[in-house]
């Protein structure tokens, strides 16, 4: 399958590219490099993928996009030793599902705007891009086993299956659509929140109290900035210059405060305190990606969903009247 160049400029050609699992941090930045040569418009998905938006590059190189694709892989190859697999489609969504279908360790697939519903048609449900196992679960007991069959069910019976936001996102890009734009973003920087006692404390009540300050404002600031984090590090200091870090992965991405919470205090109970005096804590959001980049996943837990309703108005609070306005009863409990 070829990707017409006709009309670069009218119609979005991407890229998104899958580098090999645990590829080390460095050689990943080489890749993006790499994309870097073919066009300025390059978004990091870390760990291990990107998009590249070839709409002036294949004006600016005179060829077909998927020889621009071919290109990267030899580079890459040839360069770094690295394997690629490149998905080529008119959307994120359709791009990213084709370097999905290109088996290990790499190769080149392109999909043309007039063959988009022809191809994602036979593929299975769990294969669109961001469709995660669970939303595909729902659509299978309702008989809905592949894409094309999605495509023809109203998007209001999608919505109801999977929710408002995640049943409209299944219905449109189960029918090619995806109106999101590659956003040029280099490898995000982690994001750190720190505090420092007066004086040098013992593990306990006040410092539960403190990391728990901790957890909301790496929450707060995750979500303000729209990102998720993929992974969470606390880091202890101690009297006499002694430190501590452990680093855990989430079960899924995210920035709320709930799944920050339980990470962190499992991280505390890691570090197997005992009479250690602390002098400071600080807890790092690392692995960060866009929030866009997430599927939303459903949850038949109420008492969740309460609480993530709750953690949205508390934010709308904090951004009208102060960020130390409201919080958990615990981090304000010196306060009592």
């Amino acid at each position: 399958m070829t990707t017409s160049a006709t009309g670069p400029d009218k119609v979005s050609t991407i890229m998104h590219v899958r580098c090999p699992d645990r590829l080390g941090e460095a050689t990943y930045r080489q890749v993006l490099e790499l994309m870097a040569e073919l066009s300025p418009v390059v978004q990091a998905l870390p760990p291990t993928a990107a998009l590249v938006e070839l709409k002036g590059a294949l004006r600016y190189h005179g060829t077909g996009a998927r020889h621009l694709g071919e290109v990267l892989r030899v580079r890459a190859l040839s360069r770094l030793g690295v394997d690629v697999r490149v998905g080529i489609g008119p959307t994120i969504a359709v791009a990213a599902t084709a370097s999905t279908q290109i088996p290990a360790p790499g190769g080149v697939l392109a999909i043309s705007p007039d063959e988009v519903a022809d191809w994602l048609g036979p593929l299975p449900v769990e294969a669109l891009h961001g469709i995660s196992p669970r939303q595909a679960a729902v659509l299978r007991d309702y008989g809905i086993h592949c894409v094309g069959l999605l495509a023809t069910v109203p998007p209001a019976t999608v919505h109801r299956l999977l929710g408002g936001r995640a049943g409209r996102i299944a219905a449109d890009r189960a029918r090619g659509i995806d109106p999101r734009p590659v956003i040029p973003r280099t490898l995000p920087a982690a994001a750190t929140v720190r505090c420092s006692f007066d004086r040098h404390v013992l593990d306990g009540a006040a410092v539960r109290s403190a990391l728990l300050d901790l957890v909301v404002r790496l929450g707060t600031l995750l979500r303000g900035r729209a990102q998720v984090a993929r992974a969470v590090t606390l880091i202890l200091t101690f009297a006499g210059g002694g430190r501590w870090e452990k680093t855990r992965r989430l079960v899924e991405p995210s920035a709320h405060d709930d799944d920050l919470r339980t990470l962190a205090y499992q991280l505390m109970d890691a570090a197997g305190l005992q009479r250690g005096r602390l002098t400071g804590l600080s807890l790092k959001g690392e692995d960060l990606i866009g929030a866009d980049q997430t599927a939303e996943q459903i949850s038949l837990d109420d008492a969740r969903e309460t609480r993530l309703v709750a953690e949205a108005a508390v934010d709308e609070i904090r951004d009208k009247f102060g960020s130390r306005i409201i919080g958990p009863a615990a981090v304000f409990r010196r306060a009592s």
